[in-house]
């Protein structure tokens, strides 16, 4: 696959795209969960930490400006400290905020999630509460709104609206800006509201439901694909469509054309820490694709990855274009899926730490895998929440003498065996004597390494304990090394020839 769209990735840098929808400000208040309230069963959390971001179609936008797009926005915000700093965020963002419409006395839409951490890790979400005003805007509002919106959409290559139940996206601009889009040749692409009348996307280039707004829309369920273009065929007619991408979570997203057969584009399976903003995350690069020219099954391939590369990750977070390239580039033939980049690496830790959870670091050739290295990565997992090995490069094995034929297996082989065990998250890749700079760059929580280095030097011990880490040496499974392994394998080799 990622022979066939990589290209339309290097095309996002300076698309122009206006994202008009539903905007809300995104509060993540984070804190150790510690035990039950002597008031009521219920869970006492003690804060510690808040973090805001930009949430609806704001997220959407954000996401956009990460992938290199130019982005202008369109919607509705209260004059309240809420709506200062969603505009602060998305600015800080690169995103252009001057087409979002003040109104005043009115309250911004605000979503807060309260996070907990078990054992001051693993972070868990335990409840999102909604503040949105429940009264429609004024007609006079939804009319400057939709003059706004046809205003910002010349000039811009497609136009990505996240609809919103919380009253503030009237029908007024958004036929506005499917009108624009229309009249401009331009795809407008729409993640619709559940449960709302479809009727205001008239005329629209692609709606973006998932299964459960499908049901609700065409009034019936299915659970494969000829089921669900059947219920797709009605509502494409009935509003002018050109197509529909159905999303299927893990299996991947429907394709239906007005003009063809449905396409299913699957997904690889992956590790889901978190779905919060996924679906912005796939409006955001289906949009992006569309308006570097890509076809809707290429679009929906792309967006399956930013999808995909966010739910690996808690809260809703925005995906780069150099992270979706590396992920198509590990769905070749030498597929890797745990390998990363240091720069890489350290994008995707840099949220969970956030969250509270605690990176693991160890090191090794791990040329040979056996049941030993099975339990010394069982003990990694144990130290915290996220297992990051530093693999030895062949350059690197080869300069510790370790024997002519070693490594036996080559780096992108012993990075694949480590990548499918359960216990480890990362691998990346070093080609020095030692990974002492990369253990000064991530500074894990905990440092691991076996028992035959406890009498000796173990590298970066200083670094991590003075950042105020800790070292932990792992117990080694007797008899079961890889030096010892080899030995045997050698040995029967030798027996065998002199028996023949």
């Amino acid at each position: 696959m990622s022979q066939d769209v990589s290209h339309w990735v290097q095309r996002f840098g300076g698309r122009r795209v206006l994202v008009a929808g539903g905007f809300a400000l995104d509060r993540h208040c984070y804190g150790d969960a510690e035990g039950i309230s002597p008031e009521a069963p219920v869970p006492v959390l003690r804060l510690k930490d808040e973090i805001l971001r930009a949430g609806g179609a704001g997220h959407v936008a954000a996401a956009l400006a990460a992938l290199g797009v130019d982005v202008v926005c369109s919607g509705a915000i209260g004059d309240d400290p809420s709506g200062e700093q969603l505009v602060d965020l998305l600015s800080q963002a690169g995103v252009r905020t001057d087409g979002l419409t003040v109104v005043t006395g009115r309250q911004t839409t605000t979503h807060t999630r309260l996070i907990g951490l078990a054992q001051h890790r693993h972070p868990q979400q335990m409840m999102r509460v909604e503040q949105a005003c429940s009264v429609p805007l004024p007609p006079e509002t939804a009319d400057q709104m939709a003059a706004v919106t046809q205003d910002l959409a010349n000039g811009v290559e497609a136009v990505c609206i996240r609809d919103s139940d919380a009253g503030d996206w009237p029908e007024a601009p958004c036929r506005a800006s499917i009108e624009a889009g229309r009249q401009a040749g331009i795809p407008v692409v729409i993640s619709p509201v559940v449960g709302g009348d479809w009727q205001a996307y008239q005329n629209a280039t692609v709606l973006m439901p998932n299964r459960r707004k499908l049901a609700l829309a065409a009034g019936a369920l299915a659970d494969h694909a000829e089921g669900l273009a059947e219920l797709v065929w009605p509502l494409l007619d009935q509003l002018g469509l050109q197509g529909m991408v159905i999303t299927l979570d893990r299996d991947g997203a429907l394709v239906v054309p007005a003009d063809g057969e449905p396409t299913p584009v699957p997904t690889r399976a992956r590790s889901v820490y978190d779905i919060t903003g996924a679906g912005d995350m796939m409006l955001a690069v289906l949009g992006a694709a569309v308006a570097a020219g890509a076809g809707l099954a290429d679009a929906v391939r792309l967006a399956n990855v930013g999808a995909g590369l966010s739910v690996e990750r808690f809260g809703a977070v925005t995906i780069s274009r150099d992270e979706i390239l590396a992920d198509l580039a590990l769905e070749g033939p030498t597929s890797v899926g745990k390998l990363r980049s240091l720069d890489e690496l350290m994008a995707e830790l840099a949220p969970r730490r956030s969250a509270g959870s605690k990176v693991v670091f160890t090191n090794g050739c791990f040329d040979l895998l056996h049941a030993g290295h099975i339990q010394y990565f069982g003990f990694c997992r144990e130290q915290g929440d996220i297992v990051v090995v530093g693999l030895n490069g062949d350059e690197s094995v080869r300069a510790q003498g370790k024997g002519e034929d070693r490594p036996i297996n080559n780096q992108l082989d012993r990075a694949r065996m480590l990548g499918g065990l359960q216990d480890v998250d990362y691998v990346v890749i070093f080609e020095e004597p030692t990974p002492e700079s990369m253990i000064r760059t991530i500074l894990p929580d905990v440092l691991v390494k076996g028992q035959d280095w406890a009498a000796t030097w173990i590298c970066g011990k200083e670094i991590v304990e003075e950042a105020g880490g800790r070292v932990a040496v792992a117990p080694m499974m007797q008899g079961y090394s890889t030096t010892q392994l080899l030995a045997r394998i050698r040995g029967m080799e030798a027996r065998r020839e002199r028996d023949d």
